[in-house]
């Protein structure tokens, strides 16, 4: 949201439609004409101890009315001895026009945090009606402490005081409703998982099933899935509680059982920021741009139930940080000497500046570096998130930016957004310009969130042979399907966690890589989302998949079946084809979507998460990928990574909107793969995709068992925990 200077020629017919409203019948212009309208706000806006502002929306839509004033000057002054710093205000929000919870609460912030962007400012002063008892709500939310009750023109006000520490202090998000809401949908979801992983057995209680000293209303799907109603929960609604005692049905180590509630906790906190502040509806989603789209996921990963831990972030760092809050960010820069770092790249390293970040910046970078006596030619740049550099850079690598090793230099001019995966960053200003990963020591889903400059040294040349593999191939350019290339990364390697070469933590804090748009590879009727969509709900429960289905004009079975051939079947096809196996889950998947479809694919973070499962050959620089598995291992590249981690979600959400039953979606994911042996007999026999049973693979056993880190990524297989095997829903 943004305030701009009221224009009495341009609003006031939307101002008079406002304080007329009866919704607006504190304002005291119930029967205003809009002549009398004018006339009240040309005062307010001739007079230099006023000022007037026009709210907008993220859209640039009007939704409120802002006023500030010096209340030295004001008819508050007889009433309470004036500071300096202090400024009055008054806000009205717009009636609405249609469905959308939260706004009153954004409104008061971006209106408080006007006031307070002048740093003179350290107390808001505010006099509402004693009978506007809403109003009196919000500001209690923000920090606002009532001092009495006053007699003003028209009205008694209830004169009431904020510091500029106690609204930095207020946490709207944490309130009764709130958390309240956040307990119900993490429990609902814990008993959904857990039982989906063999932990824990509801049992039937008539209508309704019980756990514990939990009922609550569920349906069952193909894949022991679970779908729980959380409004139906009846029971305690603590979930910490809920975790805590099942420590030992769950497998938790005692040491970790810290670790993993705190990670339970900031999921919970992070639900309740999002019920407080995230306003879009379903019906809003389906027209949004996509990086509103990708701000307004409220749910993580679909099958962990601790998926949204980032433990290092405070609460201003939230704010700063994360996708849901969708607040732009500048990237840091720093120089790293070449002597101690890696580039990789397949080009020349300053055309790669030049077009990443422009000309001009580059040459203030090479200034300022000769600011300090140090030749350009002997660095390269590192783009540092803007926590890392405060928490870690600064302190961790202290020694290093004193000797010069690393050298600060200035944020970015491009505003980035952060991605679900909250250390990849889209670029706001420039879309055609590359996604930016970066390193970040924040603990997230059984992960420290670093980037191993060693490790990424092969990411360049591993993308670029998948990229090869797959533009090569026939089947999947008629699917379209396409990877985002990892084209460039960067690392520093001069520090003493490097010098004595035992890989840690703190070998992973220094490195970025840059990951080629989708922006340019799309035409002007399509338009791009997260495949993570697909599985969200609003706050009010509505599916987006469902209001794409409704919006797009064509039966539920035709809009599952386009999307199959866009997802499932090029996936099957690597695995058949190349021995080719991607992680691809939600938030690795973007969805090219035409008339509200999903048409073709884009998949991503290719470097990390791709494995070859043959013996074929392979660049030396690609080794890394390969892996020696059994074909029923092969097979879990399908039947876990898209039957169980991703498909199985969305077949319970069109099932329980009503739009397409989970057998006929089953069906229709049986037909893809058919569909794809009959077009390539060649093919045949080489995996099992029909089997009637696949080992049961589960992710929450992984975290359970150590929060800190999930799985040794150099050696993934022999990781996996199993449970018994799952039913194949498209078995023959």
């Amino acid at each position: 949201m943004r305030l701009v200077p009221l224009d009495l020629d341009r609003d006031l017919d939307l101002l008079h439609e406002w304080v007329t409203h009866p919704r607006s019948h504190y304002w005291g212009l119930q029967d205003a004409t809009p002549d009398r309208v004018r006339a009240e706000y040309q005062g307010f806006l001739d007079n230099p101890d006023y000022d007037v502002w026009l709210g907008l929306d993220d859209d640039d839509s009007p939704l409120f009315l802002a006023e500030t004033y010096d209340p030295a000057h004001s008819e508050l002054a007889p009433h309470y001895p004036v500071r300096p710093g202090d400024i009055g205000m008054h806000v009205l929000v717009a009636p609405p026009t249609r469905k959308r919870s939260g706004v009153t609460s954004a409104v008061m912030r971006a209106v408080m945090d006007h006031c307070f962007a002048d740093s003179r400012i350290e107390r808001v002063v505010v006099e509402p009606d004693v009978r506007n008892d809403a109003i009196h709500r919000k500001n209690a939310e923000v920090g606002f402490v009532v001092d009495r009750d006053v007699p003003l023109h028209g009205k008694t006000g209830r004169l009431s005081f904020c510091t500029r520490t106690a609204y930095e202090m207020s946490v709207p998000h944490l309130s009764p409703e709130a958390i309240t809401f956040a307990h119900r949908r993490l429990i609902a979801k814990a008993i959904a998982e857990f039982s989906h992983e063999r932990l824990i057995e509801p049992v039937a209680a008539g209508d309704r099933f019980r756990f514990g000293d939990n009922t609550f209303t569920a349906k069952r799907y193909p894949l022991e899935h679970w779908v729980i109603d959380p409004d139906s929960l009846d029971g305690p609604l603590d979930a910490l509680d809920f975790i805590a005692g099942l420590r030992e049905t769950l497998g938790i180590p005692e040491k970790l059982l810290g670790t993993y509630l705190e990670e339970i906790s900031a999921t919970l906190a992070g639900t309740a920021w999002k019920f407080a502040h995230r306003r879009e509806t379903a019906a809003d989603l389906v027209h949004a741009s996509f990086q509103t789209i990708e701000a307004a996921m409220t749910e993580g990963h679909p099958g962990f139930v601790a998926n949204n831990g980032r433990i290092g972030y405070g609460l201003r760092d939230h704010e700063a940080y994360v996708p849901e809050s969708g607040r732009p960010v500048r990237l840091r820069w720093v120089a790293i000497l070449r002597t101690e770092s890696l580039f990789v790249y397949d080009g020349d390293e300053r055309a790669f500046y030049e077009a990443e970040f422009g000309a001009d910046l580059l040459t203030r970078f090479e200034q300022q570096l000769r600011g300090h006596g140090l030749d350009p030619a002997d660095y390269r740049y590192l783009p540092v998130h803007p926590w890392q550099w405060e928490h870690k850079v600064t302190v961790t690598f202290a020694p290093d930016v004193a000797r010069r090793a690393i050298v600060p230099l200035d944020a970015g001019t491009d505003r980035h957004q952060a991605q679900q995966s909250i250390r990849t960053f889209f670029n706001l200003d420039r879309p055609d310009r590359h996604y930016v990963k970066t390193a970040i020591a924040v603990q997230n889903m059984g992960f420290l969130r670093g980037l191993s400059p060693k490790y990424m040294r092969a990411t360049p040349p591993i993308n670029a042979w998948v990229a090869s593999v797959v533009e090569g191939d026939e089947e999947l350019r008629a699917c379209g399907f396409g990877v985002l290339r990892e084209l460039a990364a960067t690392g520093y390697t001069g520090d003493a966690y490097h010098r004595t070469g035992t890989p840690s933590a703190y070998t992973k804090m220094l490195a970025a890589l840059w990951r080629e748009s989708p922006v340019t590879r799309i035409s002007e009727t399509e338009r791009l989302a997260t495949m993570a969509s697909l599985l969200h709900r609003d706050r009010d429960g509505n599916a987006l998949a469902t209001a794409l289905i409704r919006e797009s004009g064509v039966d539920a079975a035709t809009w599952v079946a386009t999307y199959l051939r866009a997802y499932l079947r090029p996936v099957v096809h690597c695995i058949l084809a190349h021995d080719l196996a991607f992680m691809p889950h939600g938030e690795n998947l973007i969805l090219v979507l035409e008339n509200h479809v999903p048409t073709r694919v884009f998949m991503k973070d290719i470097g990390e998460e791709v494995a070859v499962m043959n013996d074929q050959p392979l660049p030396p620089d690609v080794e890394r990928i390969r892996v020696s598995v059994s074909d029923e291992f092969k097979e879990l590249a399908i039947f876990t990574d898209v039957f169980d981690g991703f498909l199985r979600h969305l077949a319970g959400i069109l099932d329980a909107d009503g739009m397409l039953g989970a057998a006929e979606f089953w069906a229709l994911a049986g037909d893809c793969v058919r569909a794809h042996a009959k077009d390539h007999p060649h093919l045949a026999g080489r995996l099992d995709l029909l089997r009637p049973t696949f080992q049961h693979s589960c992710l929450n056993r992984l975290q359970l068992r150590n929060t800190l880190q999930m799985v040794d990524l150099t050696d993934q297989a022999s990781s996996l925990i199993f449970a018994g095997e799952l039913e194949n829903p498209i078995a023959s």
